[in-house]
């Protein structure tokens, strides 16, 4: 096993004030059918194995009836997106789903498009078809059968692109025109808008540990782990914890897979850079080659260390997630995963000099109280067995 880590020693704590978060997709996701606060886990089990206080675990294995976070973002992108594309003021006010659906008759037919590793293309089928709308989404071609096959159950054309998700990714972008939406989480210049939107998107989960912590009279963490694939989900992150509206500033460690550790990368060497492929992760939501133009500014400046790990630690994460009475995915277990190799990690040399200045950048102790976000559920059902169940039917 190997580990990479970074101290960015130009974190800043306080983000400026237009990268602010607010709660307008909160009161926005409020009015979707099947709303309701994911749970905060309480996980003392982590805590004693990562040996600090307390582990919360912001779960997001069941939103909306999707096994992952994806939807916040995508939903709300889509709603900004075709408000824009409605005259001034069409929208106005609305209470039902099936009231919001009368509004966009003008547009019909309409596709919403986007490339996907799964997560957020289900999700975005799954708005389309809330909308009456059509989907159509292009995946990488080493996609797992299951990731597929939810797709589509959601009612969406699934089109594989030969190559990585990055080629899926400008496969998709072709699409945009009068009857197709392109609604990526991942951008490039001159495609910018929506995948802020998307970013705004995943500050509902944000309110929602605010606000449960506040219900508990909790402190907030001292240290909040968020994985990272093209960086939009950390993005959301970093610009919560390090806004002004926030009293707590904690440390923010990402993580990322070693062969697709694009945002390490991009901070060593100061600017945005690809790593070509093959991204084969069984993190699959992370194998991404580059990070969003839009997300980088933010997570560049914002994040105080950065980690890449192999596959191992996040299959034993997996398991101890379980352990704890949490459904986790490869993806969903990443933070952790980087965790246990950063404070548990045994080797010598250079990566042991690496992990003892991480700890040192992040002030871990056994007083610290650390934040985890679970960002899926078993996407895939058969790996999921094998990793997990099969494990604790063999010991």
């Amino acid at each position: 096993m190997s580990i990479t880590a970074l101290v960015n020693m130009g974190a800043v704590e306080i983000l400026d004030e237009q990268e602010l978060s607010h709660r307008a997709p909160l009161r926005f996701h409020r009015r979707l059918p099947g709303y309701e606060e994911t749970p905060l886990v309480d996980a003392p089990a982590l805590a004693e194995v990562l040996g600090v206080s307390k582990v919360l675990v912001k779960d997001e294995a069941s939103r909306l009836g999707l096994p992952a976070f994806k939807v916040l973002g995508a939903s709300w992108a889509v709603y900004r997106a075709l408000e824009e594309r409605l005259p001034e003021g069409a929208f106005g006010d609305w209470e039902t789903v099936e009231e919001l659906k009368e509004k966009l008759e003008s547009l019909r037919p309409l596709n919403l498009v986007a490339a996907t590793d799964g997560n957020h293309g289900r999700a975005l089928a799954w708005v389309a078809r809330l909308l009456g709308l059509g989907a159509r989404i292009f995946v990488p071609e080493d996609m797992v059968t299951a990731r597929r096959e939810a797709i589509v159950g959601e009612g969406a054309e699934v089109i594989v692109v030969e190559g990585t998700y990055d080629e899926a990714v400008e496969r998709s972008a072709a699409e945009e025109g009068e009857r197709g939406l392109v609604v990526s989480d991942m951008s490039w210049p001159g495609y910018e808008r929506i995948p802020s939107w998307v970013i705004e998107g995943y500050s509902t989960m944000l309110w929602e540990i605010d606000d449960e912590l506040e219900r508990r009279r909790e402190e907030g963490p001292d240290l909040v782990v968020v994985q990272v694939g093209v960086g939009a989900f950390a993005a959301a992150v970093t610009r919560h914890f390090r806004s002004s509206q926030t009293s707590r500033h904690p440390k923010l460690l990402s993580v990322e897979p070693t062969n697709a550790a694009c945002l390490l990368r991009s901070a060593a060497e100061g600017h945005i850079v690809s790593m070509p492929g093959a991204h084969d992760s069984i993190m699959s939501g992370l194998n991404c080659g580059r990070p969003s133009l839009v997300a980088w500014p933010t997570v560049s400046r914002g994040i105080d260390v950065l980690i890449a790990v192999d596959d191992e630690p996040a299959r034993e994460a997996m398991r101890l997630m379980a352990a704890s009475g949490i459904v986790s995915g490869e993806t969903g277990a990443a933070g952790l995963s980087g965790l246990l190799e950063l404070l548990r990690g045994g080797s010598t040399g250079q990566q042991q000099e690496q992990r003892e200045e991480a700890r040192r950048a992040l002030g871990v102790n056994r007083e610290s109280r650390i934040l985890l976000f679970n960002s899926e559920g078993a996407t895939d059902p058969d790996a999921y067995r094998r990793l997990v169940e099969g494990a604790h039917a063999s010991s």
